[in-house]
């Protein structure tokens, strides 16, 4: 028997009048899982699943040839026996900017409080949830991963184990390399407003525009400046194409090795902390994962970490490793 999903149409209330003008209306797709139903009194673990850059929760469900929807996934897994039953909910936290990083920025909009002031607990309030950190996780890959460590780093009164796929870590080797190019397709474009009008506009779209489109979007969540234009501020100067190291110290700052500097202890207190990355990743992530794991190891941070012989995209065969583990996590 397979389990279902409910699309919830929900209205954030936290999300209207953001200034990148998108809508504050998401649909959020809800898992329920088999014996939902049929067992009316009883509850279940929740898992929070994010999506990358460029991404909202809809497209998990996405059929794909070779990669199932995230929910025949699921079915899948809790009908073989290896992953306990949860309810698994897939936020939308998409931007004009291509993605949130799940954080409050002033060019974005308050996606962080989005998730955590609005839309778990409603969750809780509206399903048969286990409604405790020790029983929520909270998993994603690429900018999902990033997203997870860093609400986990943050919340761990809210969640009580999590997983990262790929996800961002160490600014200087996965972002910094892309700047020059980045300038250089801004400048082109006569600066940020022009270039993402111009880039929403195109059907077809370069790998430059794509370089540009990701560090200007990383910029509208890491160093929003409301006196700049878009209300973003760039860690180069578009003129010159100086670095802006005062910008992206700002940057830095959100960096998890960074963070895991004054958020060790919550960490420490996840029943899982589960990481993984490709060898041959196109932003190099799998050696910024390794220094977070040296960290982690110098705290004596219980973990998991695994690597993969493949690269940055199409990992999600990779959540049949996670979400057993997570589900175990939280079900004890």
């Amino acid at each position: 028997m397979p389990g279902r999903v409910i699309i919830e149409s929900f209205d954030s209330q936290v999300l209207r009048g953001n200034a990148a003008g998108d809508p504050h209306v998401r649909c959020v797709p809800v898992y329920l899982p088999p014996s939902y139903d049929p067992e009316p009194t009883r509850r279940f673990p929740v898992i929070v699943v994010i999506t990358g850059f460029t991404g909202r929760g809809r497209m998990l469900l996405n059929d794909n040839t070779f990669s199932p929807p995230l929910d025949e996934r699921l079915d899948g897994l809790i009908a073989s026996g290896r992953m306990r039953e949860c309810i698994v909910v897939m936020p939308d936290c998409y931007t004009r900017f291509g993605g949130s990083q799940y954080l409050d920025s002033s060019a974005t909009g308050r996606y962080e409080t989005h998730l955590i002031e609005e839309l778990l607990p409603y969750v809780d309030r509206t399903y048969r949830t286990l409604a405790a950190r020790e029983h929520r996780a909270v998993v994603g890959k690429s900018s999902g991963g990033y997203g997870s460590l860093r609400l986990a780093m943050r919340h761990p009164d809210l969640f009580g184990a999590m997983g990262s796929h790929s996800g961002d870590l160490y600014f200087e080797y996965c972002y910094r390399p892309e700047l020059p190019a980045a300038c250089d397709v801004i400048q082109q474009a006569g600066g940020p407003k022009a270039f993402l009008e111009g880039f929403e506009r195109k059907h077809q779209k370069s790998k430059s525009d794509f370089k540009g489109f990701e560090i200007l979007g990383m910029a509208a969540c890491y160093s929003p400046d409301p006196s700049a234009e878009l209300g973003v501020a760039l860690p180069f100067d578009l003129t010159t194409g100086a670095f802006r190291d005062d910008v992206w110290q700002r940057w830095v700052q959100h960096d998890p090795l960074t963070m895991l500097e004054s958020h060790a202890e919550a960490l420490r207190s996840m029943r899982l902390v589960y990481l993984d990355c490709g060898t041959r990743d196109e932003y190099h992530l799998h050696l910024g994962l390794r220094l977070f794991v040296r960290a982690l190891e110098a705290r004596g941070i219980a973990h998991t970490h695994l690597e993969y012989d493949d690269a940055h995209m199409n990992v999600s065969y990779r959540y049949d490793e996670s979400l057993p583990r997570l589900a175990e996590a939280i079900s004890a």
